[in-house]
């Protein structure tokens, strides 16, 4: 056996549906890998479609491209054994591995656990797997899964532990959300210390319509403990040297597998393949693995937001965003985030004053644009409000001032921001935040719902400060205004957010309470907040889902985001307060 296997970690961006570009990247990393003189490298889930690539799946043509490509990747194997996500066709679909080796597909390890929870469609498309894989390169047993499988505490890293495997590699796409990545850690730890193995996590990177991949592939010894970690919200190259000779001396030393439960073993077939030598050149110097740092709990979310926005406009070839500029803190951040994402010159922030705009509004959005860097333009919409208003006149006749004429000049504003959009190309980026979309304190077609892109669909009202403040110690942008005034519509007459809502900190808590964790109404008067402000929070989220279906997507941070995530009937009596 040799004394040291080198695996390479290829954590790459991967765009759903481009198959030559995700080759091209695929084949890039490869040669790096090559170069840095690795055994093995590996590629994320579906790497060459793109995860998830929904109902592509269901296009055969679709399929059969996917297959030609694992094909033409075959040929650079001749230096390097290539673990590659693909989409295996035999009768049904398989979300698969290809292990290709000496310019050949020499084996294919199809995925068991195929999640149906939260964002998770896989039962609607695969079949699952039923025999695990164990591969010897130079007398070393590698074992391969995908993503959902390591979860488990008996699956396939079982079968192909206890079969003789030294190293795990598992292949993922697994996405962000906040806290996920601590979470997942102590997982990949536990597995590689009760499995005795190394446990090589190798996660996607990278933004897709609603989802983030966050890459933080990490590689665990037999004792559970880190050896690298490779960046959040990057692409990287994670090279580690294991020492594969030291894990069957360290397994006599521990009875556990001896002891374990054998259900799930017996009834799981193990395919072993000799794939020989390493093909790469032997004995090279050896390298320090990458340990990247954590990132803090706001700076993860800043940088989660930052990689959705950058992926949803350039891999959809977009090029530039317009952001309605208010003055206030929501729209602050849009604009800052979309400035670090994509480049101040490709951000155009928009000012649309009304008669009930402040001062104070227009001089702090064009501080903000100042000190972004971007562009600024005004359109007041009083005299497109006014027309509305005289047009409306007779049918308005004896009604006092209202929702109906507050929403007109949101929605003035919206038809602004989509103007701008088709005459000058692009996308209109929302700044609704979670808090409003909750409770329907948004216009639906207003310029807080329309648009291609609503980047605060899953934050909190609170965070969208914490954000802002987080950013600001990165290089002061955001006016110290914005983060000190009340908040505000400026629909009518000194306005504030606190005339219609409680204030965001009990709004919030009792939102996370309800959306997130599914706590009832008495439960969460238990939690201390008065009952009758929960009532009236419940009642209002219940009522506002016809509006958020209608919204434009959004990327998820939190545990529970609406979307493709929490999934609730529009026609619904129950619970309704």
């Amino acid at each position: 056996m040799i004394g040291k296997l080198r695996v390479a970690l290829a954590q790459i961006n991967t765009t759903v549906g481009d198959i030559a570009g995700n080759a091209d990247l695929i084949s890039s990393y490869a040669a790096s890998a090559v170069e840095q003189g690795a055994d093995v490298v590996a590629f994320p889930e579906l790497a060459i479609t793109g995860y998830p690539p929904e109902d592509l799946l269901l296009k055969p043509a679709f399929l059969q491209d996917n297959l030609a490509c694992l094909h033409q990747l075959a040929e650079l194997s001749h230096e390097i054994t290539m673990i590659v996500g693909f989409v295996d066709v035999d009768e049904d679909i398989y979300n698969a591995a290809a292990v290709l080796h000496g310019g050949e597909l020499k084996a294919v390890y199809r995925k068991m656990f195929l999640p149906n929870y939260s964002v998770f469609d896989e039962d609607r498309y695969f079949q699952h797997g039923t025999t695990s894989g164990l591969y010897e390169l130079g007398g070393a047993g590698i074992g391969v899964n995908i993503c959902e499988d390591m979860w488990y505490p008996t699956g396939p890293t079982d079968v192909q532990a206890m079969g003789g495997a030294e190293v795990i590699i598992n292949i993922s796409g697994s996405p962000y959300r906040r806290g996920v990545l601590q979470h997942r850690e102590r997982m990949l730890a536990t597995r590689a210390q009760d499995h005795g193995v190394y446990v090589c996590y190798l996660n996607l990177v990278g933004g897709q319509d609603e989802l983030i991949f966050d890459g933080g592939s990490t590689i665990y010894d037999t004792g559970g403990q880190l050896i690298a970690r490779g960046p959040a919200f990057q692409e990287a190259l994670i090279v580690a040297d294991l020492d594969v000779e030291s894990v069957f001396r360290q397994r006599l030393h521990d009875p556990r597998g001896r002891k374990a439960d054998a259900s799930f073993r017996s009834s799981q077939p193990l395919h072993r393949i000799d794939l020989g030598v390493p093909l790469g050149e032997r004995e090279p110097p050896g390298i320090e693995p990458p340990v990247f740092s954590p990132l803090e709990p706001t700076e993860e979310v800043y940088e989660a937001l930052t990689l959705a926005l950058r992926d949803y406009v350039n891999k959809s070839r977009i090029g530039r965003v317009f952001v309605g500029l208010s003055g206030g803190i929501d729209s602050s951040l849009v604009a800052t985030v979309a400035a670090d994402a994509l480049g101040p010159e490709n951000v155009t922030g928009v000012t649309m004053p009304s008669r009930y705009s402040s001062d104070h509004s227009r001089s702090d959005a064009e501080q903000l644009a100042q000190n972004l860097g971007i562009r600024l333009t005004s359109v007041p919409i009083e005299a497109p409000y006014a027309a509305l208003l005289q047009t409306l006149a007779e049918e308005f006749a004896g009604t006092e001032f209202g929702l109906a004429e507050e929403n007109l000049q949101a929605r003035t504003r919206g038809v602004i921001l989509m103007a701008l959009t088709n005459k000058f190309g692009g996308i209109a980026v929302t700044a609704g935040n979670k808090s409003e979309t909750s409770v329907g304190y948004a216009t639906l077609y207003g310029a807080d719902t329309t648009g291609g892109f609503a980047l605060l669909k899953d934050v909190l009202k609170t965070q969208v400060y914490e954000l802002c403040r987080y950013r600001n110690t990165r290089g002061a942008v955001i006016p110290q205004n914005v983060l000190e005034k009340p908040p505000s519509a400026e629909l009518r007459p000194d306005q504030r957010d606190a005339d219609s809502l409680p204030p965001y900190d009990v709004l919030d808590p009792i939102l996370q309470h309800y959306i997130e964790g599914d706590h009832s109404l008495d439960e969460i008067v238990r939690m201390g907040f008065e009952r009758e402000i929960v009532a009236r929070v419940l009642t209002l989220v219940d009522g506002a889902e016809y509006k958020r279906r209608q919204s434009p997507p959004g990327p998820k941070i939190t545990p529970r985001a609406f979307g493709r995530d929490r999934r609730l009937p529009i026609v619904n009596r129950y619970g309704r307060v």
